[in-house]
């Protein structure tokens, strides 16, 4: 069995539920809007954030969910989904996925617009159940990944990233949505309980770990899901890159910069640049704190009584690190 099923088995028939509900919320007298909505929800991808939502819920609350457990988890399917297809258009990405991307098929403008229906209708799935609290874990969220993004732009174009300032860009643009799950999943079932920051911690150390094994994929062999060079090309500083820089000579200092700057799109000085991180142990730095955030992690749930859920998320925070896409 994939690992991914097994994580799902748990929650195997709050998702199916989860499912028809959400495809309910989605329909629209607009038929552009059904078209295009449709297109999206039959796409979607491995669905990790609504089965976060699911299992936290279930280990905070003895295996039950209520209905606020499948609102929550239909906001955060919204909002993700939402910065997908704006991420998409800021990148001028023509796939998601292995399929052609929403601007592709549909043009800016009404990916745009697409974005913006899932981010209202987020908003007022939570408005219109009186979910307050809901709201607002997924409010900060959206206002995180937007500084995240901003911050990375304005960092990117000088390359003098510290070490620190990546936490701080990951911990906004990757790590806070996960985290939302997971606080969103415990809020759910037990709101004003100390489970809301304990678990939206335990999430944003997943999403921190999540994140730097993205990072790694980079410096990866051709066969996985991801080109490699990938980020350098795109002048993005990732963990490995910073750790040489900040550990290297002058002139090592001097042409790796001048390599990602102007050089960024020749691939033989792109693999000249990765060959150097790898040999200056840039990799083995970013695996071992790509670590650390999962023991941390872990550590968390300790905190659990054993069961069916809390096997499925110890699983799921060791297939973020292990997963090879």
């Amino acid at each position: 069995m994939k690992i991914v099923e097994q994580i799902k088995q748990p929650i195997d028939y709050e998702m199916e539920l989860f499912e028809q509900k959400f495809h309910l919320a989605m329909s629209s007298k607009v038929a552009l809007l059904n078209r295009i909505t449709h297109y999206i929800v039959n796409r979607k991808g491995k669905q990790m954030r609504p089965m976060f939502v699911f299992l936290v819920a279930k280990i905070v609350n003895h295996g039950e969910v209520s209905e606020r457990t499948y609102r929550g988890a239909s906001v955060i399917e919204l909002i993700h989904t939402a910065s997908l297809v704006h991420d998409d258009v800021v990148d001028d990405s023509n796939r998601r996925r292995g399929f052609f991307s929403i601007n592709a098929l549909w043009k800016n403008k009404i990916a745009v617009l697409i974005g913006d229906y899932f981010l209202s209708k987020g908003m007022l799935v939570c408005i219109d159940n009186n979910d307050y609290d809901l709201l607002k874990i997924i409010s900060v969220a959206v206002r995180e990944i937007v500084e995240g993004e901003l911050l990375q732009i304005d960092k990117a174009r000088k390359l003098d990233i510290t070490e620190d300032v990546y936490y701080d860009i990951i911990r906004q643009k990757t790590a806070t949505l996960i985290a939302a799950c997971c606080s969103l999943g415990a809020a759910s079932v037990k709101p004003n309980t100390n489970h809301v920051e304990q678990m939206r911690k335990f999430g944003e150390l997943i999403g921190m770990a999540f994140q730097i094994k993205d990072d790694l994929f980079d410096y990866g062999e051709e066969k996985i899901g991801k080109p490699t060079g990938i980020d350098i090309k795109e002048q993005k500083m990732t963990l490995p890159l910073i750790y040489v820089l900040n550990n290297c000579t002058q002139k090592e200092q001097n042409w790796l910069i001048n390599s990602v700057k102007k050089h960024n799109k020749n691939k033989a000085r792109v693999k000249e640049v990765i060959a150097f991180v790898k040999e200056k142990g840039g990799l083995a730095y970013a695996v071992s704190k790509m670590e650390q955030f999962q023991l941390e992690a872990l550590e968390l749930l300790k905190k659990y009584p054993n069961s069916e859920y809390k096997e499925a998320l110890v699983l799921m925070v060791n297939y973020v690190i292990s997963r090879d896409k």
